[in-house]
């Protein structure tokens, strides 16, 4: 048989080899095609990092606790159930083992129609292997899953009788059960195995209880559910020592018994969960709309969120506030922001998060740090409406930095600043694109209900979704136990404390800190991280206008990728489509639905301007100078002042040119108290001249210069008469301009040269800045190509480490190898084999050493040897490749059935 049909036999289902059942996990993946391969290393991307040489290196790699922790974590509620019905179940355990644990004894259809497809997903991801009549859970996932007495067990079961009685005295175990009523036995493992047997055997088990006193079986009903542990005093009442004597409760610790799990069971009517839940939650629809209406609404939304990321950065154009040491906003700059665009602080945090997330802002670098736009907020105010959207979109949607932390804390009890450090969190993308998804199940223009969304997001990912405060099985507070009756107290803690707790957490899986969350719709307010960033993201979206009215909007469907005219089906497929091309439709869908941007204003008597819509860029820029904005919505008012015709003279234009600007671009006569304000301003403006000396003030009017010298108010700029039309200031030029401005004049400032110096309101930028690239939650999905590279790359490398080599006698220069020993040849024997070989045409297998001393075992034909090196087709690599034969450390012929 040639190498081929050797490769092809050993992964192709129904071969030699698939009849037999596997004994390892290794065998069971080598079993398997190349689509469950390809399935388990995109359910599981870290196993691929890196490539595993060979399937046992995979098999053994997918069994680590890091892996099968990350694995665990990605499982929906009921194939979580599953798996911690597997732990507590004998290993192996039959499919009816599995299916009477989950179903109980009076069965459940709807267990039983979901138990397959439970089973194969966690078959497929490697945690269970074997065929349905020896399911065998990973054995780190069946010890984190287990029931100790250091974690109990999800399910809230306890240890078996077997474990329970491990090192009790054989009289002890003799006079349990007696007291049961079975007959002795002559050594404790029989007696165990008596003891097992009737608690599992239901006509017995019931009648034994039948005889039990009530107070017993309310103790047992405090336990049943978990925790299973309770706390003895020396002397117990007699309920508990009834239940002592007959096995029912099983010593742990001298002061701490046990309910045994067969007991547990029978009691539960052999149910391992209190509530199976083989289904995910339903959806409900809060409110319905006409699509249109939503679309609309989201466009609104859209615009006004550009309109706010240019109203923030405008305002910090001359540099903004300072970077604090540790990085970020200071609190008293992030309250300032959210006043001057007039929202809540949460809010205004978001919005920054954003602008710096999609590279719009940064800090200069300077000395004294400052944030400051970059020159990518220029590039992308020249972008047209609807694609400056979709990159504020798509910066959301990919982005890992989670404003809703701000003002939080994080480990060590740092508060959590806006811009700052510590507010990546991985799982952002992946919740904010599934709250999406769901929603988009929905019919057009209908929203969610936000507690449906959350209850579907735990079901989907108990683990990560798990409160770090929860309430106890049986029913009780937070941390309170389960009280076993009179004469116990509360155990050694709660299942609901444990690493892997459905509907639990541990800190592993939960999160620090807490922060004030906005537009969460809900009566209470959730602890897990998972749901908190559920709960912004709803926020978040209808102020970004992905949705509108909390349904989502048409454009937002096309950045997902989603059909736009019915709802997505469940679960929603991806179509390979790129990002960019799906914000390019995502804009095209948009445009239509902004509002046009118009080039002319409405000028009125009381000094205001009406724009009656969005403002054109170049007429949007200079109003902004010339005015101030005194109030948005449906129509922006501006206010002409005194210092804001200052503020536009200041940048170099001419009373004249404000006069044709407002002519050319107002639908009514300009007013006669404008014109008379522009003149006014204009003609103080520049009579006096301010320049370096520390600072100096000249004036060719000395009359003004003897009026400012006895005015009281500029006595703290220390001005002394150097000339009749000089005065010299112990003050800088800037604070000279602001003290000056602040007693009602006009002054400019001039350079050396004597020239007045035109200062511009968009003049301070950053260096070029790349935006901050996300913290993604673990390594990223794998293709297409990368899957099926990884497969034939393991398969090619599991032929040479299972190849069959050709025995040589054992001497004492040539001892036998260990099985999967590297050959060790002389430099002779290795060119005489690989010779050989290459005038044959069959393979042989070497182990090779790479330049960085990195040993591997390959199967190789060579077809040629000069020079000291050898080139061959490698089987391994699935290519012809070259090596040198010093590196080269042994060579071995190949079994014949294999040649």
């Amino acid at each position: 048989m040639g190498i081929g049909e050797l490769d092809r036999e050993a992964h192709v289902p129904g071969g030699t080899d698939a009849a037999a059942a596997p004994r390892t996990l290794a065998e069971a993946l080598r079993a398997r095609g190349d689509e469950g391969l390809v399935a388990l290393l995109r359910a599981r991307p870290d196993l691929l990092s890196p490539v595993p040489n060979d399937l046992t290196q995979l098999a053994t790699r997918a069994g680590t606790r890091g892996s099968v922790v990350r694995a665990l974590e990605r499982l929906d509620r009921f194939t979580l159930q599953t798996a911690e019905a597997l732990a507590v179940a004998p290993d192996p355990a039959p499919y009816a083992v599995l299916l009477a644990l989950l179903s109980g004894d009076d069965g459940d259809p709807g267990v039983e129609a979901a138990l397959p497809r439970a089973v194969e997903v966690l078959r497929e991801q490697a945690l269970v292997w074997g065929e349905d009549d020896r399911l065998r859970l990973v054995r780190t996932a069946r010890e984190l899953l287990a029931p100790s007495p250091q974690h109990p067990s999800p399910t809230g079961l306890g240890p078996t009788v077997s474990e329970a009685t491990a090192g009790m005295s054989p009289g002890r175990i003799q006079e349990i059960i007696a007291a049961a009523g079975l007959p002795a036995t002559h050594d404790p493992v029989s007696a165990v195995t008596a003891l097992t047997g009737l608690f599992t055997d239901r006509d017995r088990m019931g009648s034994l209880l039948d005889t039990a006193p009530p107070e017993a079986l309310a103790v047992l009903d405090r336990l049943v559910w978990g925790p299973p542990y309770g706390e003895v005093t020396a002397n117990p009442t007699p309920p508990v020592q009834w239940l002592r004597d007959r096995g029912l409760l099983l010593p742990a610790s001298p002061r701490t018994v046990v309910l045994p799990r067969e007991a547990a069971l029978h009691l539960r009517g052999g149910r391992a969960h209190r509530s199976p839940e083989p289904h995910a939650p339903e959806l409900t629809v809060l409110r319905e709309y006409r699509p249109q209406v939503v679309d609309n609404a989201a466009a609104g939304q859209a615009y006004a969120a550009l309109s706010t990321v240019e109203e923030l950065l405008k305002s910090w154009h001359q540099g903004g506030p300072a970077v604090l040491r540790a990085g970020g906003l200071s609190v008293r700059d992030l309250k300032r922001t959210a006043v001057a665009l007039d929202v809540a602080e949460p809010v205004a945090a978001f919005w920054l998060e954003l602008t710096y997330g999609a590279g719009l802002l940064a800090s200069d670098g300077e000395a004294d740090e400052r944030y400051a736009p970059t020159p990518a907020y220029d590039d992308w105010l020249d972008l047209p409406p609807a694609e400056r959207w979709a990159r504020l979109a798509t910066t959301w949607l990919m982005g890992t930095r989670t404003a809703g932390l701000i003002g939080g804390q994080d480990a060590k009890g740092r508060t959590l600043s806006a811009l700052g450090p510590d507010l990546d969190r991985g799982a952002a993308p992946e919740v904010r694109r599934r709250v999406l998804t769901l929603q988009a199940t929905l019919p057009p223009g209908s929203a969610a209900a936000p507690e449906a969304l959350l209850a579907r997001l735990r079901w989907e990912r108990p683990l990560r979704g798990a409160s770090t405060t929860t309430r106890a099985p049986g029913g009780g507070e937070p941390g309170s136990g389960a009280s076993a009756g009179a004469g116990t107290g509360s155990g050694r803690g709660t299942a609901s404390t444990t690493a892997y707790g459905t509907g639990s957490a541990s800190p592993a899986f939960g999160s620090t800190g807490s922060s004030t969350a906005y537009g969460s719709g809900t009566g209470h307010s959730p602890t897990d991280l998972r749901s908190r960033i559920a709960l912004w993201t709803l926020g978040e979206a209808e102020m970004l206008g992905i949705t509108g009215r909390g349904a989502l909007a048409s454009p937002a469907r096309a950045l997902l990728n989603l059909p736009l005219a019915e709802a997505a089906p469940e679960p929603v497929a991806e179509h390979g489509v790129e990002l960019s091309v799906a914000a390019s439709r995502a804009a095209t869908l948009l445009a239509p639905l902004l509002p046009e941007a118009v080039d002319h204003v409405l000028l009125q008597a009381d000094l205001t301007a009406v724009a009656p819509g969005p403002l054109r860029r170049p007429l949007a820029d200079m109003l902004s100078v010339l005015a101030d904005v005194e109030s948005k919505g449906g129509a922006t008012v501006y206010r002409f002042t005194p210092g804001s015709v200052r503020r536009a003279l200041d940048a170099g234009r001419s009373a004249s040119d404000l006069h044709d600007f407002l002519t050319a671009h107002s639908r009514t006569p300009v007013p006669q108290p404008l014109s008379y304000l522009i003149d006014d301003v204009a003609r103080k403006h520049g009579h006096l001249r301010i320049g370096a000396a520390s600072a100096y003030v000249r004036c060719d009017d000395d009359a003004v210069l003897g009026e400012i010298l006895a005015d009281k108010r500029s006595a703290s700029l220390r001005l002394r008469r150097l000339a009749p039309t000089v005065l010299a200031a112990q003050t800088d030029p800037t604070a000279l301009l602001d003290g000056l401005r602040s007693m009602g004049y006009a002054p400019a400032a001039e350079s050396a040269a004597g020239d007045v110096l035109i200062t511009r309101a968009d003049a301070y930028r950053t260096g070029a800045r790349t935006a901050p690239a996300p913290v993604p939650d673990g390594p990223p999905a794998p293709d297409s190509t990368l899957l099926g590279a990884a497969v034939r790359a393991i398969r090619a490398g599991d032929l040479a480490a299972t190849a069959v080599r050709k025995e040589r006698p054992e001497t004492p220069e040539t001892p036998a190898r260990a099985p999967g020993e590297l050959p060790r040849t002389s430099p002779a024997e290795t060119l005489a084999t690989v010779q050989a070989a290459a005038m044959t045409g069959t393979a042989v297998w070497i182990g090779y050493v790479n330049a960085e001393g990195a040993a591997s075992q390959r199967v190789i034909a060579p077809v040629r040897v000069e020079g000291g090196f050898v080139t061959g087709y490698d089987h391994t690599a699935d290519e012809v490749r070259t090596y040198p034969l010093h590196r080269i450390t042994g060579v071995a012929e190949l079994a014949e059935d294999q040649v």
